[in-house]
């Protein structure tokens, strides 16, 4: 299985990343079908061309509308897609793409997610946008997907909301909230150059906003942008085959038939033995840790050199998340040396819902177990609020919200 690559010198925008999986080979039913399901099918017109741009080839992308966009919130939109009859991971992906841009909307605008017109989460050039790239990523089927750091861009441009400074704030709240670092500096072309669509298509899908490692190209497709700068403007997706694992790192394993619903994560392991800190450097230090984006940290006691007492801090974190850590553990704490390794873990799906109880909906959570059956687990939090609301023991609030198990009802869809 391959890995695929997306290089975006000069921009980072959806019609640019649709066109570069066209070009890769992605059949355009792939894209086609997914809108029809939404009841789109007569909504657009995709026009695909192989075109020039700074000399270089590849394929530009454009969306004609049918009619005029209609105007609808993001909580009809959400339903739209909920209720279409899309391939479960596309239908996940398009939700996910589609909340951060609301998110991102709603907080630059001061608004709710819920009160995001569709016009501002996208016209139906986006929905094309959104949707087909989705299904095109999950139709490829990549072992991973990584993402180059997407240029700023600089200056002005015009928008619907009038002049804005580039990047436009939504691209920035986007890069705030996902924490994807933006290339800047004067040699960069002016104008935007990444657009909200195509940074929310890459916020959910990218899995790390990085260059890959040593790696044979496979095959590239090339999508164009629509602006003539001083040097090509093009989009690069790249299928390659990265190099062997060095000594370390971990091969994904493969799950035995019974464990299907199992999901591999890679993760990184990051240790220091610690002897010259108080009690409170310690904490804050691995409060900074989880702050910097650390799944976990834990301490455990150490006996060290000179026979002190010492503590060894262990922090579990995302690969992507690992040159930030570092940067915690040498800013804040008082090692000189860190261990770093490659690990990795089973996870079960999971959702979080609500089931009734005489004092009111509480929080749920349902997992996914090996063999397809499922699980109710209420979280020792709210099993504490509830306890303390209806003065009624831990115990007898567990026994009785579990026991409303078949009346659980999912808030989001199953994630890891």
């Amino acid at each position: 299985m391959s890995t695929l690559v997306v290089d975006c010198p000069t921009g980072l925008a959806g019609d640019m990343l649709l066109a570069a999986c066209l070009d890769l080979g992605v059949p355009p039913e792939v894209i086609h079908q997914p809108l029809a399901a939404l009841g789109l099918g007569d909504a657009y017109r995709l026009v695909v061309e192989e075109s020039l741009n700074g000399g270089l080839r590849g394929l530009q992308l454009e969306v004609e509308a049918s009619a005029a966009a209609e105007h609808r919130h993001w909580r009809d939109l959400r339903l739209q897609i909920t209720e279409a009859a899309l391939d479960p991971l596309v239908k996940t992906r398009v939700l996910a793409v589609f909340s951060a841009l609301a998110e991102a909307e709603a907080a630059v605008h001061g608004s709710s997610p819920e009160q995001v017109h569709f016009h501002e989460v996208g016209a139906i050039d986006s929905l094309v946008d959104v949707v087909g790239v989705c299904a095109a990523i999950t139709f490829m089927a990549p072992k991973r997907l990584l993402c180059l750091p997407p240029p700023a861009g600089r200056g002005t441009v015009q928008t619907a909301h009038g002049c804005l400074p580039v990047p436009v704030p939504a691209v920035l709240e986007l890069a705030r909230k996902h924490r994807v670092p933006l290339r800047s500096g004067p040699a960069l072309p002016s104008g935007e150059l990444t657009t909200p669509t195509g940074l929310a298509l890459m916020a959910v899908l990218a899995e790390a906003f990085e260059e890959p490692g040593d790696l044979v190209v496979e095959a590239i497709g090339v999508g164009l942008g629509h602006r003539q700068l001083d040097r090509p403007n093009l989009l690069r997706l790249l299928r390659v085959d990265e190099m062997p694992v060095q000594a370390g790192e971990l091969a994904e394993p493969k799950a035995p038939p019974e464990q299907q619903n199992l999901a591999w994560q890679e993760l990184v392991v990051q240790e220091a033995w610690i002897d010259d800190a108080s009690a409170e450097d310690l904490a804050h230090l691995a409060e900074s840790l989880r702050q910097a984006g650390a799944l976990e940290v834990v301490t455990t006691p150490a006996l060290m050199h000179k026979a002190r007492q010492g503590v060894a801090m262990t922090a579990l974190l995302l690969p992507d998340r690992a040159a930030a850590l570092r940067a915690v553990w040498f800013g804040q704490g008082p090692s000189l040396g860190l261990r770093e390794r490659r690990q990795g873990r089973w996870l079960l799906w999971r959702r979080m819902g609500l089931c009734p109880s005489p004092w009111g909906d509480v929080r749920v959570k349902q997992v996914r177990r090996p063999g397809g059956h499922t699980t109710l687990k209420v979280e020792h939090d709210e099993l504490r609020r509830v306890s303390l609301q209806a003065e009624a023991s831990i115990e007898q609030v567990r026994i009785t919200v579990l026991a409303q198990g078949d009346r659980f009802r999912p808030l989001e869809d199953w994630s890891l």
